[in-house]
């Protein structure tokens, strides 16, 4: 049964907190005992034009509730959006036509909102006036009972409701409000859009902000006119809005003409999606003074502070997928290289000027300023591998991991790098000896580039002590700074130390011999828990396996490490644990 016709089923809200994977006291204690005034916290944040915007923000239990139907309702929007057959009425459901609508969205964003509108003559932003207000509990209850797609249960759309509610409203805080409003929403858009259709516009809405944009050399005056330096709303959008329980916030409201710059949800629309000129201007600024110096300024209205590292990651991550979406859409087709980064796995022969910037912070927060040792695996599942073991025997290594003795809280001391398609493309780095290689042999270069204070943790690289290495060996003694540890055995026996340290704050560290001579960091598992079966097949750590009798190291890092730590034996990964932890000891001495 689809998660849409089982909601519909259901008649108690004993059976919606099942569907919602809650517990129906956890739910009832929510809802009935705990005060409202208790779960959530109000605060203040500035708006861009002046004013203060209340937020409350819920905790505890009740966001976790929220959350939970916040995901539900948006499984509900797919399955509508799937056009299948509805199980109640026999007949498809009507579609949410999600290209209206892209705030608080699968697959939709500010970005796919301003692209609605590139390259248009006239742009008309409206914004709705205290959006989140018009929406009190009887609203929220009555869409839900009322409404063809859901005609839920009376007491199922009263606990909905008193669920996403707090003081007869939907709160700004709440992870289900944009969706419970985009939902109620859908019938204005719907009779916004028609309207826009009727008059050559294109239309679309995220969140309170609305956009109407044509190609026409002047904007349609049934909609919106411009008279007197003032903006006259036509008579048929006005009652179209009016008629939905909103109403226009005059001072927001304005029409963006070809000849200047213009701008939807904060992005320039001209031509592409992008941000404004002067924004990517003091980012970059920000990004050379963090190189240079460590640290980096903001200046607004209140006056000038510091930044913080995670919140100038977040403003190049928002550029970066604006960058990404206009690359993906550009003519002629992106080049596969750029996607799947095999450029020789040089790829920074690619990057556009934001795109360096950018790799260049990447390498200075992982590998420059990284706050914590960070440790680098060959691959996905040694990072399991790592974790794991560090997680079971951490009392043993409190460089590596630390229980609060009042609390009881674990706290990981060292960060184990995670590899993503992006980081393959920008840091050109995704795992394999291959790209370990490259990013060995350029790691001086790239260093090199930064004047900030000196690191303070090292980069440690955990590889596999067999043939595997041999490029990796021919790269680091062609660097004249690597040392194996201990410095009694001969330079070049790599495979031979506890660690090496190759320069600045780069080491390695081997997987330690064992009865044979190659070992891979799988070998340290003990045999019972290497022979574990999985689905009746028995485990395989090389690449080519027989899938009908065998699994590979995906599935024992995931169905046999990570779902048996507790229980696994570690002890063999005690060889390598040492070896780390001697590799941040020996920087100690050098920072």
């Amino acid at each position: 049964m689809s998660k849409l016709a089982a909601l519909q089923a259901i008649k108690t809200k004993r059976e919606l907190a099942e569907l919602l994977d809650v517990k129906p006291s956890a739910l009832t204690y929510t809802l009935y005992i705990l005060k409202p005034e208790n779960q959530y916290i109000s605060f203040q944040i500035p708006k861009k034009s002046g004013g203060k915007r209340t937020i409350d923000a819920p905790t505890g239990r009740i966001k976790f509730i929220q959350s939970k139907l916040s995901k539900f309702l948006l499984d509900c929007i797919d399955e509508i959006n799937s056009q299948k057959k509805h199980p109640k009425h026999k007949k498809k459901t009507a579609p949410m036509l999600p290209q209206l609508s892209h705030g608080f969205a699968r697959k939709r964003s500010i970005i796919t909102n301003a692209h609605m509108h590139t390259n248009q003559k006239n742009v008309l932003n409206i914004d709705l006036d205290n959006f989140f207000d018009c929406f009190n509990f009887g609203r929220v209850r009555g869409f839900f009972i009322k409404n063809k797609n859901f005609n839920l249960n009376d007491d199922v759309a009263t606990a909905i409701a008193k669920i996403a509610c707090y003081d007869n409203r939907l709160p700004q805080g709440s992870p289900c409000s944009p969706v419970i409003t985009n939902l109620i929403t859908h019938s204005l858009d719907i009779r916004l859009a028609y309207l826009a259709k009727r008059y050559s516009c294109v239309y679309s809405r995220y969140a309170d902000d609305i956009t109407f944009s044509t190609r026409k050399p002047a904007f349609p005056s049934q909609l919106m006119k411009e008279s007197s330096g003032a903006y006259v709303v036509g008579k048929r959008l006005r009652r179209e809005i009016e008629s939905s329980g909103f109403s226009i916030n005059r001072k927001k409201t304005r029409i963006q003409y070809k000849d200047s710059r213009q701008d939807v949800t904060g992005l320039v629309v001209n031509r592409k999606p992008n941000v404004k000129n002067e924004y990517w201007r003091t980012i970059k600024a920000q990004c050379h003074s963090l190189f240079k110096t460590g640290e980096y300024f903001n200046r607004t209205a209140e006056g000038i502070y510091k930044g913080t590292i995670n919140e100038l990651e977040g403003k190049l991550n928002f550029i970066d997928q604006i960058d990404l979406y206009n690359r993906l859409r550009q003519k002629p087709p992106l080049e596969p290289a750029y996607q799947i980064a095999k450029h020789n796995h040089n790829t920074s022969a690619l990057f556009s000027g934001r795109e360096r910037t950018f790799s260049r912070f990447l390498y200075y927060r992982n590998f420059y300023a990284n706050s914590k040792p960070t440790i680098i695996c060959e691959g996905k599942t040694d990072n399991v591998y790592i974790k794991s073991s560090i997680s079971r025997l951490h009392s043993d290594y409190p460089k590596l991991a630390v229980t609060d003795t009042k609390t009881g809280d674990y706290q990981l001391l060292v960060k184990l790098f995670n590899y993503s398609k992006r980081t393959r493309f920008l840091l050109e780095l995704y795992g394999g000896t291959s790209y370990l290689g490259l990013f060995i042999s350029k790691y001086n270069e790239n260093y090199s580039f930064f004047t900030a204070p000196t690191p303070s943790n090292p980069v440690i690289i955990i590889l596999d002590n067999d043939s595997g290495a041999k490029d990796i060996l021919k790269k680091i003694s062609k660097i004249d700074s690597t040392t194996v540890y201990p410095t009694s055995l001969a330079k070049d026996a790599y495979r031979d130390s506890e660690f090496i340290h190759v320069t600045h704050n780069l080491y390695i560290v081997f997987t330690p011999h064992i009865k044979i001579n190659d070992t891979e960091i799988e070998d340290f598992f003990d045999k019972p828990t290497r022979d574990t079966l999985v689905a009746g097949k028995t485990f395989n750590p090389k690449k080519n396996f027989d899938k009908t009798k065998e699994y590979g190291k995906e599935i024992f890092a995931s169905k046999v490490v990570r779902a048996n730590k507790s229980s696994i034996n570690f002890d063999g990964f005690k060889p390598i644990l040492d070896r780390i932890t001697q590799a941040i000891e020996h920087y100690d001495t050098l920072k």
